[in-house]
């Protein structure tokens, strides 16, 4: 067997994102998102339900998934493939714009309702932190005092998720191994939740008709591209960076080389004058006369 790549749009998508995708959504938020609440999802509406494929025209490297919970929280899923410049602020602007459209004008403040934004990187954001999941909310910035549950950023790290199959603890080792892995696997893993089990059906690429897997491989076929075309720029930037440090490095190295080289004849000068004078002045005046210091005359003599 051969599976779609869930870290593609078209595949992501169709997961979490159409009609058919409530119950893997409500599982995958729970251990992800709710695993340590008390309250768990029980139902929630998928915000523009995907009608796969329609992705014709799509050049963007990233897919989003809205969906409003039980308890009126919205959260936007989003899987993203490249690292760009302007990523993180992007991610911000998103989760800002989402929760102030929540009012209509006149409408009072009480009546916005928290919004999460679950981010799912195919690259490594936090290279100090060797945590795959990394979670940020408001809080007092010595004492850890909670502002707001308003507004919560988590991201999940696929390249930092180490663990094979028979390492996995919980349903969200589960669903990240699902994330992950699934576009390379030949069999449905027996060992996964029923839940994934299904989810692996809807990306069997033969129960797929032409169209959906053509879609599919153009998409691939896109973000291969733009991998190869930020890693050329970034070799190209860091080829650029070392051929100029090193012009640089020489310049300089020179320089100063051609700096000591005086000091030095200088001061060679000036000891072989200040031992002509030795039997004719005191260490005072040579000193004075050569700038050498009165420790390097008494040494001479």
């Amino acid at each position: 067997m051969q599976f779609l790549d869930v870290k593609t749009d078209y595949a992501f998508k169709k997961v979490f994102g159409s009609e058919n995708s409530k119950d893997k959504l409500i599982s995958f938020l729970n251990a992800l998102v709710y695993e340590n609440k008390s309250t768990k999802i029980k139902d929630l509406t998928i915000v523009d339900p995907y009608n796969i494929p329609l992705l014709d025209g799509m050049k963007n490297s990233f897919v989003d998934v809205k969906a409003v919970l039980d308890d009126n929280t919205k959260v936007i899923i989003e899987m993203q493939i490249l690292n760009h410049e302007g990523f993180e602020k992007r991610v911000l602007y998103n989760l800002a714009k989402n929760y102030s459209v929540q009012l209509n004008k006149s409408e009072d403040y009480y009546l916005l309702n928290p919004v999460i934004a679950l981010n799912i990187v195919d690259f490594t954001m936090f290279k100090d932190s060797k945590k795959t999941i990394t979670n940020f909310k408001l809080l007092e910035k010595e004492e850890f005092i909670d502002y707001s549950d308003d507004i919560e950023l988590i991201f999940i790290e696929l390249p930092k998720f180490k663990k094979s199959l028979d390492e996995l603890e919980n349903l969200r080792d589960e669903w990240i191994y699902f994330i992950k892995n699934a576009g390379s696997l030949e069999y449905i893993p027996t060992e996964l939740n029923h839940t994934i089990q299904n989810s692996f059906d809807m990306l069997n690429e033969a129960n797929l008709s032409k169209d959906e897997l053509e879609t599919q491989h153009k998409r691939k076929e896109f973000i291969s591209i733009q991998k190869l075309a930020i890693l050329k720029a970034t070799n190209d930037g860091l080829k650029q960076g070392l051929e100029e440090g090193l012009e640089q490095g020489l310049e300089e190295g020179l320089e100063q080389g051609r700096e000591q080289g005086l000091e030095q004849g200088m001061e060679e000068k000036s000891i072989e004058i200040a031992k002509n004078l030795l039997d004719i002045l005191d260490d005072e005046t040579i000193s004075s006369k050569t700038g050498l210091s009165i420790e390097i005359i008494q040494s001479l003599r």
